[in-house]
């Protein structure tokens, strides 16, 4: 059998050519079309043809999860031009290379290319994520049963090596801190173990076959509310969802407030590093306790959240983000462990932290383009994720542009009134029918405030009746009470301020709870500061509100508002109620996507590359559309 090196030499050289890098700016898209099912896909320029097939559906056979060391990935190149690659001669002979044969793992996309994939062996796990995207499960975390052959004096290999010979698809590292241990682990378990690998390390060998278990947790870090999500990697299935409010709240409700705390003192950052840290550990503890999963059992960690979270998490200091030019620590972060979060897992799990397109656009918007798939679609789509910084993006697999509009807490209800946290007792929803006042209340009790759905619930069904006008006042009490007499008892006045109780406790109003003028006005910020921002872009893109062909409402609040209260408002253009979505968590779901795929990871740094930032800081035409967007519509 000839070797690799002579198979090469037989190859003419003109398509023989090392692995080129991916391009920096990934500004070029290249049109693939995948053949028996003949499916077209547009992806960056330098994309292997794996990732590219991966991302819109298309199954190819691998078992290395696309590191080029199973050699399954095979596909034909029917039309247009792809190098050989160092590692092709090794899995076809020179006909095949001719004949355009490739591993789809190291064939680079540069051209246009019409792509042979042949059927499925096996057919992959896949779990259902996002906005209805089909994963296919290719977890960076990956077991191999293996019964080992004891040493010998004719057979003196190393433990380590011997492992390694038993892994032919793998090619992991190791470190000093597992070898430590390897030598007493493979005698204790008669050399009947399971190699535990991620990405490209050996990070345990444990005794006897535990290829049953393995698993990681998805974090979703945020301002206000830190989500953690415990995947089984075999099934692809969540075992244990936990939330909890972020610690790091008596420092401030918002990111400008955190960081000037650690501008006033300086022993601030760490200290807001250490009550992330306790957050994340005590979520940690509740998912694995549910889940009936051991700590040790968690070999990996995923994380999303804005810039200033994510460097608070690290310790790294954000004072750069708070002023003009708004710069961040890195895009993309060097390696980090589970350990560098505080999290009490496997002693050499990894982190794999989301990049950022910009300081306010982090890595919680680019986990939920992946999750919504915005960048590879064809529709215009308007993504929207709502929260105290609320981070919007709007395009297509043409071009997507992203920005940050500063929407302050009113979403979550602080600095309201009668605002909460929704939890029990919290109005969530209202709907007024004539002179009928109807409440949706949270564990159905007796209200004793208002959430955010319920905000703005309120402020749009007071807008539609019109007991509040346009420019955002409660109506006079004699135009009240002849539009709705009904109604107009419950407009009174608290102090030299005008209120509307939604929920009496006995007749005084300053007891109950209700929604005030100032409220009105939050919300009015609040909702004109995202919508000048997905106006700007509109701008930008020379598109129009008709050319949308859907809006997602993203984050644990866009989970609970209502698309037809959005409209009324006017923080969503207007538009067919069914072309609204209230997503929901969609930056949790991309961390979790990024837990069940390694490859998906690369469009997460594609994204990164694909995606135009829009500051919106300093624009001159800024202040003039955001007065003009105070206004509800009429």
């Amino acid at each position: 059998m000839s070797s690799p090196l002579a198979r090469i030499a037989q190859v003419p050289p003109a398509i023989v050519d090392a692995e080129l890098p991916a391009p920096d700016d990934g500004s070029q898209r290249v049109r693939l079309r995948f053949l028996p099912d003949g499916a077209d896909v547009r992806v960056p320029s330098g994309t292997p043809v794996f990732d590219a097939a991966s991302w819109n559906g298309i199954a190819i056979d691998s078992t290395c999860g696309g590191h080029g060391t199973c050699k399954k990935c095979k596909v034909r190149v029917v039309s247009g031009d792809v190098p050989v690659g160092s590692v092709d001669p090794r899995a076809f002979t020179a006909e095949e290379l001719l004949d355009g044969w490739r591993l789809a793992c190291r064939a680079n996309a540069r051209g246009d290319l019409v792509i042979e994939v042949p059927p499925l062996q096996t057919r992959p796990k896949a779990a259902l994520a996002g906005v209805g995207r089909h994963v296919i499960l290719r977890p960076a975390v990956q077991k191999r049963h293996l019964v080992l052959a004891e040493p010998s004096l004719e057979d003196q290999r190393s433990d380590l090596q011997r492992v390694l010979d038993g892994l032919e698809d793998l090619e992991p590292k190791a470190s000093l801190e597992l070898l430590r241990s390897l030598g007493s682990t493979l005698r204790e378990a008669a050399f009947d173990v399971t190699a535990v690998v991620c990405d490209e390390e050996l990070i345990d060998v444990e005794p006897g076959d535990t290829t049953a278990r393995r698993y990681a947790i998805a974090f979703d870090v945020g301002t206000t509310t830190v989500v953690a999500t415990l995947l089984d990697l075999e099934s692809g299935q969540p075992v244990a969802v936990g939330s909890m409010l972020n610690r790091q709240q008596p420092y401030g409700a918002d990111v400008i407030t955190r960081i000037s705390a650690t501008m006033l003192d300086h022993e601030a950052l760490g200290e807001l590093r250490e009550r992330a840290h306790e957050t994340l550990a005590q979520l940690t503890a509740e998912v694995c306790a549910e889940g009936e999963v051991e700590p040790r059992e968690v070999y990996e960690v995923t994380v999303c959240g804005n810039v200033t979270m994510i460097q608070l998490v690290l310790g790294i200091d954000p004072e750069p983000l708070s002023m003009a030019p708004f710069v961040v620590s890195t895009h993309s972060m060097p390696p980090v462990s589970a350990s560098d979060l505080g999290v009490e897992v496997h002693p050499r799990a990894p982190a794999f932290v989301f990049p950022s397109l910009g300081a306010y656009v982090g890595g919680d918007i680019v986990a939920g383009l992946l999750a919504t798939g915005l960048t590879r679609d064809r529709r215009l789509r308007l993504f929207i994720d709502v929260g105290t910084n609320s981070e919007i993006a709007l395009g297509s697999n043409e071009r997507v542009l992203a920005t940050a509009a500063p929407a302050g807490p009113a979403f979550e209800a602080a600095q309201i009134k009668c605002g909460m946290r929704a939890a029990d007792g919290a109005i969530e929803g209202v709907k007024i029918e004539g002179d009928s006042l109807a409440l949706q209340v949270i564990a159905d009790v007796e209200p004793v405030g208002i959430c955010g759905s319920g905000l703005v619930d309120a402020v749009a069904e007071l807008v539609h009746c019109g007991l509040i006008d346009h420019s955002g006042r409660f109506m006079a009490e004699d135009v009240a009470a002849e539009l709705h007499p009904g109604l107009s008892s419950r407009l009174t006045m608290i102090g030299k301020e005008r209120v509307f109780v939604l929920h009496w406790h006995g007749e005084d109003p300053e007891s109950s709870v209700y929604l005030s003028q100032r409220d009105v006005r939050e919300l009015q910020f609040a909702k004109a500061s995202i919508a000048t921002g997905w106006r700007i872009l509109m701008g930008e893109l020379g598109v129009g509100p008709k050319d949308v062909a859907q809006v997602l409402l993203a984050g644990s609040f866009g989970a609970y508002l209502t698309p037809l209260s959005a409209v009324r408002i006017g923080l969503v253009p207007d538009l067919a109620l069914p072309r609204i979505v209230s997503a929901g968590n969609m930056a949790g779901e991309g961390a979790k996507i990024a837990a069940l795929s390694s490859r998906e990871r690369a469009e997460a740094h594609s994204i990164l590359r694909e995606v135009e930032y829009v500051e919106l800081s300093g624009r001159a035409d800024f202040n003039d559309m955001f007065i003009d967007q105070l206004a509800f519509p009429g």
